[in-house]
């Protein structure tokens, strides 16, 4: 189910868009799996549907979803998009890692925080 939370800043079509993204990576929608229409959508949300056309517009620009003529929406491939999302967190990772370091972070506290993560 998608949540919107009316307290956050960032936009409700970017909300849903976020929560349909997470689904998606983690595996909560398969490959394939049919999404529901706009129309649904924004019944079972009560959200404007153009609000919902316009996250379903970027998440298809994304490569996230692929609609076909009269059928509908449905998730693209979740692997090629884990794979993806990793690459993209782990260069965020890094420049977070290299701007620590940079500032002379302790870099046994980092080690420490990642082990105790994992």
């Amino acid at each position: 189910m998608i949540n919107v939370n009316y307290r956050d800043s960032r936009p409700i079509y970017r909300q849903i868009k976020d929560e349909i993204k997470r689904m998606l990576i983690t595996g909560i929608i398969k490959s394939d799996e049919k999404l529901d229409s706009v129309r649904e959508l924004a019944i079972k949300t009560a959200i404007n549907p153009n609000t919902i056309a316009r996250a379903y517009r970027e998440l298809e620009a994304e490569g996230y979803i692929y609609s076909v003529a009269g059928k509908g929406s449905f998730a693209s491939n979740t692997t090629e998009m884990v794979q993806t999302h990793r690459n993209l967190l782990f260069e965020k990772f890094k420049e977070v890692t290299n701007e620590l370091i940079f500032l002379n972070f302790d870099k046994e506290i980092l080690i420490s925080y990642i082990q105790e993560k994992t």
